[in-house]
């Protein structure tokens, strides 16, 4: 081991992440469009900063992917690049643009998504 790295026991590795993932229901689904094919893909979890897809179709690292969240939020339009693929299982997926009214629109998704996931961890 290098003398400059110091390493705790016990102490935690901080995560990648810049934004908490929430686990999502069965009934948040996106339809996406790659390279010309289109397909309806449920929602595994979900953050501020991307999301994981559930699909058996495997797309290229960094490929441009256009999403459309069907939500009860309303529409919510966004563009996203593949960053990891799980072959047979999904792929993650990170925001890349976002329009200005969307925005709003993801932040309620993932205050109501946030709020359900605490009542199933703490039912009364």
């Amino acid at each position: 081991m290098r003398a400059d790295k110091h390493f705790l026991a016990g102490q935690s590795i901080p995560s990648r992440r810049h934004y908490p993932r929430v686990e999502t229901p069965n009934e948040v689904w996106v339809y996406w469009n790659c390279k010309g094919r289109e397909d309806t893909s449920q929602v595994r979890d979900l953050s501020m900063g991307g999301l994981f897809v559930k699909t058996e179709v495997a797309r290229d690292v960094d490929t441009t992917i256009r999403l459309d969240f069907l939500v009860q939020e309303g529409q919510i339009r966004a563009e996203a690049v593949v960053r990891h693929v799980k072959p047979g299982r999904g792929l993650g997926l990170k925001f890349t643009a976002l329009t200005e009214e969307d925005g709003p629109r993801l932040t309620a998704l993932m205050t109501r998504l946030r709020s359900l996931s605490q009542s199933r961890t703490n039912p009364k």
